[in-house]
């Protein structure tokens, strides 16, 4: 499952290959509530075909409107601001008075883009730079400190993926948490030693990593942009990873298992590991959001749901929710039949 910058740059490859010309249009700058944020952005064919978005389709009405008159037909980047009154904002379907400032460029450099999307399919997070003025645009790798910026000369912007995903076990459930979450902009790793669980993993653009958990976790040196997830059903690799992962800044730690079972992991990694009360206290365990989930890509839904809030610094409202044994998560009961996990 492709990222939206992969589908948009996608589609630029082939429409200039089939030799249409196309605009491309960024998020520059938002005020106030935005549909969408900054750092979006879409391509506008000559026949008004789109690929993305900026907003929740007024404004993209719009644009290809510019585009179908030949009024986005020149070769310097402009910029275009939608919204600022309520009277635009409900035009444009922009809510509480927001507003957005659109970079656009009538003629991109297709080959520098192209340089992005190998890049993305790599693995590799790049910066592209744009001068207004000149409309000369350089690529280059982003470096860990790297944001987008937007200072009305130049836009800066950021394209690849931006956060990490380690996921411990190469089964079901993490083949739809793979595919899903590439699809977020994470880049996904999959640790699994064991042979037989290997030889079926075949999720294009995920990294196959078969040494022990700990080992991987600790050579990955994960970061606040990096989530580890124990899936394994087996403690005696779930445990590893989770020793290692709950020490580290990771924004997202958890594990698949039962309530129960949960609470045994939990009793394990303060017992017989070197881990205090609040590193063990950062482990969401039973993992993922409460919401009914019972197939394996609905419980990848629901741990993606929660992943999201905690890398927004959202509470969930787990703690009330696990305290109360008449209301059962079903994503957690799915390791029923692994006491073990």
């Amino acid at each position: 499952m492709d990222s939206s910058d992969r589908q948009i740059l996608k589609a630029v490859r082939n429409w200039a290959a089939q030799g249409h010309r196309l605009a491309l249009v960024t998020v520059a700058r938002t005020w106030g509530s935005a549909p969408r944020p900054a750092g979006a952005w879409m391509a506008i064919r000559d026949d008004g075909r789109v690929q993305g978005s900026v907003s929740g389709g007024c404004i993209e009405d719009d644009l290809i409107n510019h585009m179908l008159a030949g009024q986005l037909a020149g070769t310097l980047p402009l910029t275009r601001t939608y919204g600022g009154s309520q009277a635009e904002s409900a035009r444009f379907g922009l809510p509480c008075a927001g507003t957005l400032e659109l970079v656009i460029e009538p003629h991109p450099e297709v080959h520098l883009l192209a340089q992005i999307e190998k890049a993305i399919a790599l693995g590799r997070s790049t910066i592209r730079s744009l001068d207004i003025a000149s409309g000369q645009v350089s690529v280059e790798d982003a470096a860990g400190t790297d944001t987008m910026s937007w200072d009305g000369k130049r836009l800066r912007t950021m394209h690849g993926p931006a956060w990490r995903l380690l996921l411990i076990g190469a089964g079901q459930i993490s083949r739809y948490l793979a595919e899903m979450a590439q699809a977020m902009d994470y880049a996904v790793t999959v640790c699994d030693p064991r042979q037989e669980y290997r030889q079926g993993w075949d999720v294009p653009g995920a990294t196959l990593a078969d040494g022990m958990p700990d080992d991987v976790v600790l050579a990955m040196q994960p970061d606040p942009q990096m989530a580890v997830l124990a899936l394994s059903h087996d403690p005696k690799l779930d445990d590893l990873a989770l020793l290692e992962a709950l020490k580290s800044p990771a924004f997202y730690v958890g594990a698949l298992g039962s309530r129960a079972n949960s609470a045994r992991r939990r009793e394990r990694l303060r017992k017989y590991f070197d881990l205090d009360t609040q590193q063990v206290d950062r482990l969401h365990g039973p993992v993922g959001l409460p919401i009914g989930s019972r197939t394996s890509p609905e419980i990848a839904i629901s741990i993606l749901a929660e992943m999201t809030a905690a890398k927004y610094g959202l509470a969930t409202g787990r703690a009330a929710e696990v305290e109360c044994p008449a209301h059962p998560h079903p994503a957690a009961d799915i390791d029923a039949a692994h006491p073990g996990a």
